[in-house]
């Protein structure tokens, strides 16, 4: 992976996990950096996935992988609010 590739997942990873984090009801107990975090890793798996499935490269807008990376960063978030709320 390029630097171009790591600043793009970066700065992808940053809107998913701030959608992510809105796509959630409430109020959540984890810091921006770890929503970053969240959002990288979960753009990275949805982009697999979204691969996987053969609907990563479609024409115009890829409307299924960014959904596909919006709820695995929810599903992160979660996760991750849970396991900090039990501390």
């Amino acid at each position: 992976m390029e630097i171009d590739g790591i600043i793009s997942a970066i700065v992808i990873g940053i809107v998913i996990g701030i959608l992510g984090r809105l796509v959630v009801p409430g109020r959540q107990r984890i810091g921006i950096l770890w929503t970053i975090v969240v959002g990288i890793i979960a753009a990275l798996i949805g982009s697999a996935i979204a691969g996987a499935l053969g609907v990563a490269d479609t024409k115009g807008v890829d409307w299924v992988e960014w959904l596909i990376q919006i709820c695995l960063a929810a599903v992160g978030v979660v996760a991750l609010d849970r396991s900090k709320a039990r501390r």
